[in-house]
């Protein structure tokens, strides 16, 4: 996810840091191989320009950021930027798509910031109502997250509609929480709810790329930075991303209610295994 990041961020960097991250996504392995100084000559900046670009990426320094593109590569499973032909056999998709989804999987657990998850859980266990906005393949995120939270007795909407999401986020107050999530991170029309979540006093929750306009306009961002292309299965193993973290948020928050909760989450289970049973007795 590292070099996702680098990637996704391309834009944004200054003229001579943007000459180092090419560097680097040129030539991965060879830079974690390299001193700074090498790596400052390959890209024909100073040393101190490739100390800036890490620091940019949220890194303390060189050392930082070559150990955590060291662990990402290390990491790598084979197929990762193999796309599937017309050619392949079943085992050849087998292998590249679900190489493709543990590589995106191990890329988040080593770069998801645990001090983002706990300042989203701390906004999730106050709000009076939590509301998930996403468009597209980002609505059926939104939908998932939706199923999970409503069970934290917290009132929980999902909305994929952009004109209902509008109307609902011009209606929230201090107090109330939204969780926007976005693959790209730059729907005018997310962007323009979120803004009047914003304007109403609601939290805001980004899950999206850093440096986007939805990015920019969140209380907690959790960057889930991933590289969009042509490729069309891309979106595929993006998704698993952003539900993992939907997963991580929802058990959190069920943690962070304690026992008492948890114990009104089993009785729920209980009576939904008890309607199952009494379905089946009907229909059979």
């Amino acid at each position: 996810m590292l070099l996702d990041s680098i990637r996704t961020q391309l834009d944004s960097l200054s003229k001579s840091e943007r000459k180092v991250a090419l560097a680097v996504l040129d030539h991965p392995g060879q830079t974690v191989s390299q001193n700074i100084t090498a790596l400052a000559k390959s890209a024909q900046v100073s040393e101190p320009t490739v100390v800036r670009f890490c620091r940019t990426l949220g890194y303390d320094g060189w050392h930082e950021f070559k150990l955590k593109l060291a662990q990402g590569l290390a990491l790598a499973l084979p197929g990762l930027n193999e796309q599937p032909t017309q050619d392949d056999l079943a085992a050849d998709l087998v292998n590249k798509i679900c190489s493709r989804s543990i590589n995106t999987l191990l890329d988040l657990r080593n770069n998801l910031d645990p001090e983002a998850i706990q300042k989203a859980l701390d906004i999730l266990s106050k709000a009076n109502k939590i509301e998930f906005y996403g468009q597209g393949t980002s609505g059926i995120v939104a939908a998932d997250a939706q199923h999970k939270f409503f069970r934290s007795g917290v009132p929980t909407v999902a909305y994929a509609d952009p004109h209902i999401h509008s109307i609902a986020a011009a209606l929230l107050r201090a107090g109330d929480a939204v969780v926007a999530i976005s693959q790209r991170g730059n729907s005018p029309s997310l962007v323009r709810s979120i803004k009047l979540a914003r304007r109403g006093g609601a939290d805001v929750i980004v899950l999206a790329p850093s440096g986007t306009p939805l990015a920019d306009l969140a209380t907690v961002l959790i960057p889930i930075d991933l590289i969009f292309n042509i490729d069309p299965y891309t979106p595929i193993s993006a998704r698993l991303a952003y539900l993992v973290v939907i997963d991580v948020l929802a058990v959190g928050l069920a943690l962070q209610r304690g026992p008492e909760f948890r114990k009104k989450m089993q009785n729920a289970q209980k009576a939904l295994q008890e309607f199952d049973l009494q379905f089946d007795s009907f229909i059979g």
